[in-house]
């Protein structure tokens, strides 16, 4: 319970890592606000953890705002944003084929989100003088790739450049901001992905030293530490949880 009464947002709260990261953070105590674009999958998720769902489009401000202000409205504070929400659509490739209104729509969803609630959600942190932000990048930031998702690793490079320098700007204001950098995780996006196409599943796996793809409960594992005071004297960090795959440049046979 080391979230005992304290108060999240979860945007892309209704699946995927965000899912598992709504009941894990309610598991320990906390007070969950699901946010989602997805009004069936989100209210779900907030009714399994006796939480509150805020109907969510995150690239619309007064939306991002909303989402916030219904949070302390609610509850009374802000003490966890993990900012999550972001897509990876298949038309997203090699840049010679990705059109410039794709790259555009994965920029605006995975990096001005990223920038709209970490925008809301600090002015509410300040007043309280404490808060944990954990921002969804991804191991693709730190790392290339030959199969190619041109503008969702940018985005994330983004992600990861822009946390890194909000966590170095709000330190002294109690105000933690850490980027969460996932390797491959066994979501319904990526098993829809890989079980159509076992090839380009294989020449993915065969990269992860521990053989495997993450689950989404052990991303949730460690949005739950650095939302905790375990993470206290962890800001302005890049924390990888990819199965060692960054890492690597021969992995086991």
């Amino acid at each position: 319970m080391r979230l005992q009464d304290r108060v999240a947002v979860v945007t892309g709260g209704g699946s995927g890592i965000g899912l598992a990261s709504v009941r894990r953070l309610a598991s320990e105590g906390a007070k969950v606000v699901v946010a989602d674009i997805d009004s069936d999958t989100g209210k779900a998720a907030a009714d399994e953890v006796d939480g509150l769902f805020v109907r969510t489009d995150v690239t619309d401000r007064a939306q991002v705002e909303a989402l916030f202000q219904s949070a302390v409205d609610t509850y009374g504070s802000l003490d966890i944003a993990f900012n999550n929400a972001g897509i990876s659509p298949p038309e997203d490739e090699s840049i010679l084929n990705t059109e410039p209104d794709v790259w555009q729509k994965v920029q605006t969803v995975n990096v001005n989100s990223v920038y709209l609630c970490c925008k809301a959600a600090i002015p509410h942190m300040q007043r309280q003088g404490k808060g944990s932000i954990i921002n969804t990048a991804s191991f693709v930031a730190v790392m290339g790739a030959a199969t190619s998702q041109i503008s969702y690793s940018a985005s994330k490079g983004a992600v990861l450049s822009m946390t890194r320098e909000l966590g170095v700007q709000f330190a002294r204001e109690g105000i933690r901001i850490n980027a969460l950098c996932p390797g491959p995780v066994n979501t319904p996006l990526l098993k829809e992905l890989f079980a159509s196409d076992a090839e380009r599943a294989q020449r993915r796996l065969v990269h992860v030293p521990m053989g495997r793809f993450a689950e989404p409960e052990e991303i949730a594992a460690a949005v739950a530490f650095l939302a905790s005071d375990d993470s206290s004297f962890m800001t302005a960090s890049s924390f990888l949880v990819d199965g060692g795959i960054s890492a690597a440049y021969v992995t086991p046979l």
